[in-house]
């Protein structure tokens, strides 16, 4: 049978290739992708932008045209998600034979409002199985029923079936589709790979919606592929490109098992012996209170680790402890740093700008520890308040929400008025964000040029401008020269 995945995306590189490196590759469907094909069915995808306006519905029909899908199926986060509905209904309109399948986080923890959107069916966690057995029953001409995981849209009834327990054994799941994103990316110099490490986090932040998923099905939310087959996976990888490789290890925070992580460490480090050009690596790290990580950075150094990223999201010890649930100290983070560099490690920061509050004098406590550790790269957010999370709650509660959410450039452009903390300033630290952190560390030029993209892609109208400016030639050639330079 022929299914067809539809990806969303708001930030994409130019219309006919959207993606700029594989690893903006969604594991999810790509998972689900790889289980229907090793049953012997037909997948394609399509990756749609809000951007691309009407030519979205041209994919579209081009692509049902072409393809013949008996089932389509979409994912999408809190911001993507509007574009999907108005894609399901008009599909479902103009062709009422296919089956429209919809999953993903906002959909999961969202059924009952999802539901009646233009789709015939939700997947309520983990897609793998239940989209297989979806398409086992569609190819036998059955009416869908009785599939765990599914809510069914039967007209004026709607069928909500059990959850299924967490898929316990990962290394059970062949590897990624990968082949499907190819037509879809533009590869930039030095682009990176994903490889997908495991699933669920152990923490809590109130920022994430992780507390909520880990409450839609039974079993350990937390699991961990083996460190054998992650290699695996990575050997098939650099055998399709035998030239030098930087791969992302996407994990919610590597070092939660030390012994499984010191196993890594050392298959990858093997590995390495076997190329002719060694893989760079870089992964996620969170900071816990008197972190013990030395011999983790000693690990990753004897790996070829490059990087590590880090999701500092507040100077302020306050704002993290008592808003974000994140109770590390400043001294644990710069010590963390300081043991990067030892080991000749480049750190990555992650900030948020106009948490719930914040104050101005918060923020300025980013700002001083971005500048006394002088992250390699340091990006900035705009705090926005996704439904499903405890923020999301934290901001009803006390009244911060805006009648009406504006997705565009959500986590570019201000969408709470503080109390000590405006609008206008929240924007204006967004903006001026590189120039704070690194005027005098790093050459004027790139640093305002950085202050201009934020200007730019924070204004609807000129974001706009600025994204089809993107697409031409000639601004790929000057923002390589920037770099470079």
């Amino acid at each position: 049978m022929n299914i067809l995945f539809v990806h969303s995306i708001d930030d994409i590189l130019s219309p006919s290739r959207p993606l700029r490196s594989p690893a903006q590759m969604q594991f999810g469907i790509s998972y689900i992708s790889s289980v229907l094909k090793e049953c012997g069915h037909h997948t394609k995808l399509i990756v749609l932008s809000r951007m691309l306006g009407k030519n979205n519905i041209k994919i579209i029909d081009k692509s049902i045209a072409k393809f013949s899908p008996r089932l389509i199926c979409f994912t999408a986060v809190y911001t993507e998600y509007r574009l999907i509905k108005n894609l399901a209904k008009y599909i479902k309109n103009q062709y009422p034979h296919i089956f429209l399948l919809a999953g993903g986080p906002h959909v999961s923890l969202n059924p009952g409002e999802c539901i009646t959107d233009g789709f015939d069916a939700l997947c309520v966690g983990e897609g793998e199985y239940p989209t297989l057995e979806l398409v086992s029953q569609l190819e036998k001409g059955r009416q869908p029923a009785d599939i765990p995981n599914l809510w069914i849209n039967h007209g004026s009834l709607i069928e909500k079936n059990h959850p299924r327990t967490f898929l316990r054994d990962l290394d059970s799941l062949p590897f990624p589709d990968r082949q499907m994103w190819e037509e879809w990316i533009e590869e930039v110099p030095d682009s990176v790979t994903a490889v997908l490490l495991g699933r669920g986090c152990p923490f809590s932040c109130s920022y994430c919606c992780n507390h909520s998923l880990r409450n839609l099905a039974g079993g350990s939310y937390v699991r961990f592929r083996s460190p054998r087959n992650v290699v695996e996976e990575i050997k098939g990888i650099t055998s399709q490109s035998p030239g030098g490789k930087n791969i992302y290890l996407e994990v919610e925070t590597i070092g939660a098992d030390k012994e499984w992580t010191l196993e890594l460490c050392s298959q990858l480090e093997y590995l390495n012996t076997t190329l002719t050009q060694p893989i760079a690596y870089s992964t996620n790290l969170r900071i816990t209170p008197n972190l013990k990580i030395e011999y983790l950075f000693a690990a990753f150094k004897k790996s070829n680790f490059t990087m590590v990223k880090i999701g500092l999201e507040s100077g302020s010890e306050r704002i993290r402890r008592e808003i974000l649930q994140r109770n590390y100290s400043n001294k644990d983070i710069i010590d963390a740093v300081s043991l990067a560099r030892k080991y000749g490690l480049k750190v990555f920061f992650y900030n948020l700008i106009g948490i719930p509050g914040e104050t101005l004098s918060d923020f300025k406590e980013t700002i001083r520890i971005n500048r006394i550790c002088m992250p390699e790269v340091s990006i900035p957010h705009v705090f926005f308040p996704y439904p499903g999370t405890e923020l999301y709650d934290l901001c009803k509660d006390l009244k911060l929400l805006p009648k009406v959410l504006d997705t565009d450039l959500e986590r570019c452009k201000a969408t709470l008025d503080l109390k000590g903390f405006s609008k206008k300033q929240i924007q204006d630290s967004y903006i001026w964000f590189h120039y704070d952190v690194y005027k005098g560390h790093k050459p004027m030029h790139k640093i305002l040029f950085k202050v201009l993209v934020s200007k730019l892609i924070s204004n609807t109208f000129l974001h706009n401008i600025y994204r089809r400016f993107t697409y031409l030639t000639l601004f790929k050639q000057f923002r390589k020269i920037i770099r470079l330079s």
